[in-house]
């Protein structure tokens, strides 16, 4: 049975406006793709930055150490490559660069092909008052669904 890993920041849709998004590989170790496939990663602090070869890493992943592993296992907080197409990386370190907006990592999943992928998003930093409007917007849903429940039954 092949076990769906679908690992999300929660904290990114909170805290960013999401402006675009890719798919991007992610180049891994063979400790580090088997911990992945064991659901035993996180994203939440993480975020991506280019290096000065115009290279996009995500910074911040952590990724715990494999149980059954030698003492040639990972170092659980690495920097780790994301693959993108050239195009696409000179579009966002331009955007990067320009206006100042911010990479953060989305969801990390394994594809079915078995491949580590990370879904990447361009976004602007969120203001307090945004944050506000987002929380308000939830309570209401959240009560109105309360309201349309008990109303149904």
């Amino acid at each position: 049975m092949k076990q769906h890993i679908n690992i999300k920041n929660k904290r990114a849709r909170f805290e960013y406006e999401i402006l675009d998004t890719y798919k991007a590989g992610i180049v891994l170790s063979g400790t580090e793709i088997k911990s992945i496939r064991l659901g035993r990663a996180s994203i939440a602090e993480s975020f991506c930055e280019f290096n000065e070869k115009g290279e996009l890493f995500v910074i911040n992943m952590t990724v715990e150490e494999y149980t059954h592993a030698t003492h040639f296992n990972h170092r659980p907080k690495s920097e780790r490559k994301l693959l993108l197409n050239k195009r696409e990386l000179k579009k966002w370190h331009k955007e990067v660069k320009v206006s100042g907006l911010t990479i953060v990592p989305l969801r990390l999943f394994v594809n079915d092909r078995g491949l580590a992928k990370m879904e990447i998003a361009l976004a602007k930093g969120k203001k307090l008052y945004d944050k506000r409007e987002t929380i308000k917007d939830r309570d209401n849903k959240r009560n109105l669904d309360r309201v349309k429940k008990s109303y149904n039954n």
